[in-house]
């Protein structure tokens, strides 16, 4: 028990002496004149003002070059979103809606498949729209949506309604609707569907040979579409 206790007091008298030494070393550091051969240390900081801004200046700095850090990685993602809200946006401005003009003649029937001319136009923007062909040309690679509708009627109940129309993309049929009976003086049928174009893409409706659209008085056989969103760009 004795033993321990001398222990402690010695441990406690090792302290204090190491703390007055310390405060003695602070102290006579002060006192020095010149330069003291710190190497790298800050020495005013380390020995007399440990609590002034000098010494905070390294965490100042490390704080200075992770806040420029931070911002450096806003910005840089602020631009990649920006690049995406317009490659988002790029095709909003991409949209048409045509009609045949209104009229008591038929159109058809022909011989061959024959492109429908709308020529009545109510939307074109980013005129993609070509009204004298009746074909829409993609300007931007992307995601569009067609409707298109297609309506006729007969003179006479006792005539034959006969017509026959489709969706092409490029050559390739992509929707399609039809009439044949005698028991219809007129009818209607409309079609929407989704397609991906590249740009120079074309999309249009075909007239099958020796079937014909009649009697459109009020414009209703209309053809038209929107991009969706733009395709993505690839690297």
């Amino acid at each position: 028990m004795q033993a321990a206790v001398s222990h402690l007091l010695l441990l406690g008298v090792l302290c204090l002496n190491f703390r007055v030494q310390a405060s003695t070393l602070r102290e006579a550091a002060g006192e020095l004149e010149g330069v003291l051969p710190c190497g790298s240390w800050d020495c005013e900081c380390a020995f007399t003002r440990q609590r002034g801004c000098c010494c905070a200046s390294g965490q100042f700095h490390k704080l200075e070059e992770l806040v420029f850090q931070r911002m450096t990685d806003l910005w840089s993602g602020l631009s990649r979103l920006n690049d995406h809200v317009q490659q988002a946006t790029e095709g909003m401005g991409v949209a048409f809606s045509s009609s045949r003009a209104p009229g008591n003649q038929c159109y058809g029937p022909f011989n061959r498949n024959m492109p429908i001319p709308y020529s009545v136009i109510s939307l074109n923007n980013g005129n993609g729209y070509n009204p004298a062909l009746g074909v829409f040309t993609a300007p931007h690679a992307g995601l569009y949506s067609f409707s298109f509708t297609a309506y006729s009627k007969e003179p006479s109940a006792n005539d034959r309604l006969y017509y026959q129309v489709q969706l092409m993309r490029n050559g390739e049929v992509m929707a399609s609707t039809w009439e044949d009976n005698r028991e219809d003086s007129e009818d209607s049928a409309t079609q929407t569907v989704l397609l991906a174009l590249e740009r120079g893409g074309q999309v249009y409706v075909d007239l099958l040979p020796g079937r014909q659209l009649c009697g459109d008085a009020t414009g209703r056989n209309r053809f038209s579409g929107y991009m969706l969103y733009p395709a993505e760009a690839r690297g």
